[in-house]
């Protein structure tokens, strides 16, 4: 959520009335305030397109650069200005990325003389506007300027899309040489400015930091929705088509908060259900001892032809001509 929040402070400095834009995004503005809450990829997307529909600027997420606040990293912060170098800072950014978002595929890679920092957002059925993936690369430039102390100024950033109109926010904002139609958002670093030694690294309070998010880590993992699901699809399915709205109860949440919490975990019920289906059949496929009629039982289907059919999706062949090429198969 703290991203999100400085996102949010983001569209504050352009003007733009935030309460409004999470309202229509069908967001809950009051979320900004709960540590605990996620937002689902696609949603901020929406919030995304809302935002420069009613700016009216294509370059919105470099807007007033100059004033993205570190802050909005949270503890990922503390952890990255313990570290050695900026290297071994965003390395530790990528280790806990999850803490800030799920959908976001980040790296540092050497390449001869320079580095390359790479940065990719998956969208779930919603494209990703540009503007969110700008700003996001702007965020993480400055976090890396403020831990240096430095100006920092790449050596080059590229971006996955023609250029189009006015360059002169991309110039502000990256200070370095501009290259388009690049195969991802990317920065490229001098390995000097990557190795330097950082002035707030701190060995002893990396490994409390360290400590602290991998113990945040672990507890979200234990409260993700998803494996709570299929273990309680898995348990309903010889009853019949599993229902949204019954299993929801059972996790003591509104079906609207299950498929928020499913959609901030990549993934939908019919999504998980599915899955879980087809994890099932492959195994019971694999055993001789159920029959065939009963296999299309367990999994909750109405009839056998419902059953075929979703075989034939999964494995592109029959439910018995599946289990014969698995016969031998250990």
């Amino acid at each position: 959520m703290s991203w999100v929040r400085g996102t949010a402070r983001h569209f504050e400095s352009v003007g733009l009335d935030v309460r409004a834009l999470f309202r229509d995004a069908g967001l809950n503005y009051e979320d900004l305030n709960d540590r605990d809450a996620r937002i689902d990829g696609d949603s901020i997307s929406l919030l995304w397109e809302l935002a420069v529909a009613r700016s009216g600027d294509p370059n919105l997420g470099l807007a007033n650069s100059d004033v993205l606040h570190p802050g909005s990293l949270d503890m990922i912060m503390h952890v990255m200005m313990s570290s050695p170098d900026l290297g071994a800072a965003v390395g530790r950014f990528i280790r806990y990325m999850r803490l800030v978002s799920h959908v976001a595929d980040i790296s540092l890679v050497r390449d001869d003389a320079a580095y390359v920092f790479t940065l990719h957002i998956d969208g779930i059925a919603r494209p990703v506007p540009r503007a969110r993936v700008d700003f996001a690369v702007v965020m993480i430039l400055n976090i890396m300027r403020w831990l240096t102390a430095l100006n920092l100024r790449p050596l080059a950033a590229g971006f996955p899309y023609a250029a189009s109109g006015e360059l002169e926010a991309y110039r502000q904002a990256f200070r370095c040489p501009l290259q388009f139609n690049a195969p991802s958002h990317q920065l490229h670093f001098a390995a000097s400015d990557v190795l330097a030694p950082l002035p707030t690294a701190n060995p002893a309070l990396q490994e409390l930091t360290d400590r602290v998010a991998s113990d945040h880590l672990t507890l979200l993992d234990s409260t993700r929705v998803v494996p709570r699901v299929k273990h309680i699809v898995v348990q309903r399915l010889p009853d019949g088509e599993p229902l949204r709205a019954r299993i929801a109860e059972v996790l003591g949440m509104s079906e609207r908060t299950l498929q928020r919490r499913l959609d901030a975990e990549g993934t939908s019920f019919n999504e998980l259900v599915d899955q879980t289906r087809r994890e099932l059949a492959e195994q019971y496929l694999r055993s001789r001892k159920i029959a065939i009629a009963e296999v299309g039982y367990l999994l909750g289907f109405s009839d056998q032809s419902t059953f075929y059919r979703a075989c034939k999706r999964w494995f592109g062949t029959s439910p018995g001509d599946y289990r014969s090429s698995v016969a031998n198969v250990p």
